[in-house]
């Protein structure tokens, strides 16, 4: 029992520190249902003044406007707040932008384009890339194999899939083995736009342009990126799944 204890605040942990704006919207959403509720509360036992309830009525039709305030200043605020650590949807803005216009994004520069309630969207600019998906279901072993022998040196594996690609971490990888599979992925999957096209994967050609392309420029993004103070050195990908060979 203390061993999943653990588990499961290490998995909660990891989801507060992948997305802290989400959060502290969604406390902010739960503080304020439970002011609601506390407003409601005495109109419940029969109304047993009127004066009371009058005056708790008048408080129903304030305080939900004030609640709506409140949230959206909050909102706001969160948008507001630049954060300088790479996650999934921070990642896939920075290369979509980079892919699309050759431009480095700073955090302050993203910080309005985050989806803060739903950040698991694909953005296409970056390559449809979704991370954090278990390495038996992203690709048949008898790929990975291969993969793996072009690749020896890479800490993730992508796989095109269906609606999207899959981007695997090894348990080791770094915000940089991050932002590097996810340029493979954007650059792969702009020379071989039709996802349906090609459901069990990249070809070998793809991904080795791909490669050329990543390589080329890899160096000097990085360090674009940590001179504007993004941290490189960490990637927070929740509770997503990595591997180890």
């Amino acid at each position: 029992m203390q061993h999943v204890g653990k588990l499961i605040c290490s998995n909660l942990g990891a989801r507060m520190d992948s997305e802290p704006k989400r959060w502290r919207i969604l406390a902010d959403l739960l503080y304020d249902l439970g002011s609601g509720l506390e407003v409601l509360s005495p109109l419940c036992p029969s109304l047993f003044l009127e004066v009371a309830g009058l005056g708790n009525f008048a408080k129903l039709v304030v305080g939900p406007l004030l609640s709506v305030v409140h949230v959206y200043s909050v909102v706001e605020e969160m948008k507001a707040a630049p954060v300088n650590t790479l996650n999934p949807q921070r990642t896939a803005l920075v290369v979509a932008k980079f892919i699309k216009e050759g431009k480095v994004s700073s955090p302050a520069d993203i910080r309005y384009h985050e989806d803060l309630m739903f950040p698991g969207r694909l953005i296409k600019d970056a390559g449809s890339v979704k991370v954090g998906q278990a390495l038996h279901r992203v690709i048949k072993p008898s790929k990975l194999s291969e993969y793996k022998e072009m690749f020896p040196s890479e800490k993730f594996v992508i796989c095109r899939g269906n609606n999207c690609t899959n981007m695997v971490l090894e348990h080791d990888a770094t915000g940089e083995d991050a932002l590097r599979g996810w340029m493979v992925a954007a650059y792969a999957a702009a020379a071989a736009p039709s996802l349906e096209s090609s459901p069990d994967g990249f070809s070998s050609s793809a991904l080795l342009d791909a490669y050329e392309k990543v390589d080329s420029v890899f160096e000097k993004f990085v360090s674009e990126l940590q001179a504007k103070g993004w941290h490189t050195d960490r990637f927070l990908d929740g509770t997503g799944t990595r591997f180890a060979l």
